[in-house]
């Protein structure tokens, strides 16, 4: 059955069809992910080796040459990158587009076990983990405090062990462990000048410490009816309690611990300083998942701030810094603003050329519903909302307005030759059914070559195509069905005559243009727009005459036209289009700025510090005051207690800095 002459024989179906379409765009637009990029789906596996005191050479020889070693029997693996420090080992496992993850995962942690076999004793395991590009940091978990007595030790550990199981939870959110402190750890100062007085060694204390503090399961006693647990004093219930560890019997008497040193609840050897706003604290990195919507994470972060400030000391303030969700809303708004800008310029168009205010509505009408249709099968195929499926909308909406264009426009050429308004909207749709088909089956074999990509590219112009191409479809099923039935209902008619379309009652479209004479507030018949009602045929002539005698001449020196056509495009491809820059992404400014300092290797990191201050300085006189919200940064290297930092953050040593500015 023809589609127009059923849509005209059902117009109300039509509309309550494209109604709900439009409803479901507006549904998935309120579900659907919201971020910036979409997931890349980067076949990348990180794999963190620590190793506290080993050095840079030794890390690669005993450790990362038997992971590299054994990684490459995974299938699917296509190279393996690492980067070797003092005390840690990074490698980089990249897979093959198309490969099975989840297998890989499986690969990955079976063969680190046996590289591990052929390791030092004592070897600490590694950290395994999937991370992309998509898997960023959206802002900053910030510790603060006014309290000169609360140390940076003791917020690390309340990041740690208050804060991070509450901010793990949260859907969507990856939480690693907070930079900038040290691990919690029992410290034992020795005095020198006391242990060699003693004749003692280091490893004697050290010994004697671990006799002292064995770890041993509790067992069982039968006494009479009742079977009682009953624990083993083998353990130190308090620090101060490893004093009392006697170290060595002699003539005088035996020599304690406490005698040689003092133990101290403390944290670990400072290898790093997390500097916010040029203050050491402690921050934790909010870290999104691939799959998850940047909005909703940082909504939910902010959202159990609370939760955050309740769970630690009260003198220790929780805040959320750095919010990348800013730089998310611009960019759809902006987009969003284009795309309406363009719906509102073509429609001007259309009323330039039409002059018909009801046919340009009609045309700009057509934008929207054709833009949610195209996010109602963006959610039903899975896709988000990001900058790639609205460049995709935005760039569809000058295109797809044409679809309607063409059919107004030839509805308004039949009404100028006099054919009744029903009869015109009926035959004016069907002859551009061809053409129109046509025009947007080449628009979609432009885009068509994004879904055999491969890779990241696949991941991030997949989007587009598809939210061009639903635009199109939509686009042009709009000016089959409901373009005809609002041109029939809204375009002015004199009389409303019996038309018959072939094979069906002729009553129906009768009636409908009866009604579109006397519904909606339009009063009693009308004559056609001024323009095509007043000569059209010496108009159109008058108007075409310069056209066509431009149009003469340039047949008349095709054989010259072609060839020049041919060299000015050759000329601005191969000479213009050479200067300019290749990048997958415009650079964008974003009101955030990040730079490394780095100082001459095997500087100590209170230097380093006292470096990356003066850098902050000279940013703040340059930039003015004023201007800076926050500066963020870590100078040092993260400790081995942590190797997953080391992924999320990179330092080489402690005479490196990393640090951020937020405008």
């Amino acid at each position: 059955m023809n589609l127009v002459a059923a849509s005209l024989r059902r117009p109300f179906t039509v509309v309550v069809l494209v109604l709900a379409v439009c409803l479901g765009g507006w549904l998935g637009v309120q579900k659907m992910a919201r971020d910036i990029f979409p997931p890349l789906g980067i076949p990348t596996i990180y794999v963190a080796q620590p190793f506290g005191g080993m050095d840079p050479a030794q890390v690669e020889g005993y450790l990362t040459y038997y992971y590299e070693y054994h990684f490459l029997y995974i299938a699917g693996i296509e190279h393996v990158e690492s980067k070797n420090i003092q005390g840690a080992s990074i490698m980089k496992l990249q897979f093959h587009p198309g490969t099975d993850m989840s297998a890989a995962m499986a690969e990955t942690v079976a063969y680190v076990n046996r590289a591990r076999a052929f390791m030092p004793p004592g070897t600490p395991g590694p950290f395994i983990t999937r991370f992309d590009a998509g898997s960023v940091a959206v802002g900053h978990l910030v510790f603060s405090t006014e309290n000169p007595a609360r140390t940076v030790g003791q917020m690390q550990d309340a990041a740690l062990n208050m804060v991070r199981p509450l901010f793990a939870t949260l859907p969507g959110v990856s939480a690693p462990p907070p930079f900038g402190g040290g691990a919690r750890t029992v410290v034992v100062n020795v005095k020198p000048d006391r242990m060699k007085a003693l004749g003692l060694s280091p490893d004697e204390i050290v010994q004697a410490l671990a006799a002292s503090n064995v770890i041993s399961p509790s067992g069982n006693i039968n006494l009479g009816d009742q079977y009682p647990i009953v624990p083993v004093n083998a353990v130190m219930k308090t620090t101060k309690d490893l004093e009392g560890v006697p170290l060595r019997v002699t003539k005088t008497g035996s020599v304690f611990v406490r005698d040689v040193a003092t133990v101290d609840d403390q944290s670990d050897i400072v290898t790093s300083y997390a500097l916010v706003n040029g203050r050491r604290t402690v921050y934790m990195p909010v870290t999104k998942r691939s799959d998850a919507s940047t909005l909703t994470v940082v909504e939910l972060v902010k959202k159990n701030l609370p939760k955050f400030k309740a769970a630690v000391p009260d003198d220790v303030n929780v805040t959320f810094e750095f919010d990348q969700t800013p730089v998310v809303l611009r960019a759809i708004n902006d987009l969003v603003k284009e795309g309406a800008l363009g719906a509102v310029l073509t429609g001007l168009m259309v009323l330039l050329f039409l002059r018909d205010f009801r046919s340009a509505f009609i045309v700009v009408l057509n934008i929207p519903i054709a833009l949610l249709a195209s996010c109602f099968a963006l959610w039903v195929s899975g896709q988000s909302i990001h900058l790639m499926t609205l460049g995709g909308l935005a760039l569809a909406v000058g295109v797809l307005v044409d679809e309607a264009t063409v059919a107004i426009e030839n509805i308004h050429a039949h009404l100028a030759r006099g054919v009744p308004l029903a009869r015109a909207a009926l035959d004016a749709t069907r002859e551009t059914t061809g053409p129109r088909f046509l025009a947007m089956l080449c628009v979609l074999a432009v885009f068509t070559p994004a879904l055999f990509m491969t890779g990241a590219a696949k991941a991030l112009f997949t989007p587009l195509a598809l939210a061009v191409g639903f635009a199109m479809i939509a686009s042009y099923f709009l000016s089959s069905t409901l373009v005809p039935i609002l041109a029939v209902w809204l375009l002015r008619v004199a009389h409303a005559p019996s038309c018959v379309v072939s094979g069906a009652p002729a009553g129906n479209l009768e009636n409908m243009a009866g009604e579109a004479a006397n519904s909606g507030g339009m009063g009693a018949a009308r004559t056609v727009d001024e323009p095509l009602a007043r000569a059209p045929k010496a108009t159109r002539g008058a108007r075409a005459l310069p056209y066509a005698a431009l149009l003469r001449g340039v047949i008349a020196t095709r054989w010259l036209l072609v060839p020049i056509y041919l060299a000015a495009a050759v000329f601005v491809i191969g000479i213009i289009g050479t200067h300019l820059g290749v990048e997958i992404f415009p650079k964008a400014d974003a009101g955030q700025m990040a730079l490394r300092v780095k100082a001459p290797t095997g500087t100590k990191v209170d230097v380093t510090e006292q470096l990356a201050l003066r850098a902050l300085e000279i940013v703040k006189r340059e930039a003015g005051a004023d201007n800076l919200a926050i500066t963020m940064g870590l100078v040092g290297v993260h400790a081995s207690n942590y190797p997953v930092n080391f992924i999320h953050l990179w330092n080489g040593g402690p005479e490196e800095a990393w640090l951020a500015v937020q405008f």
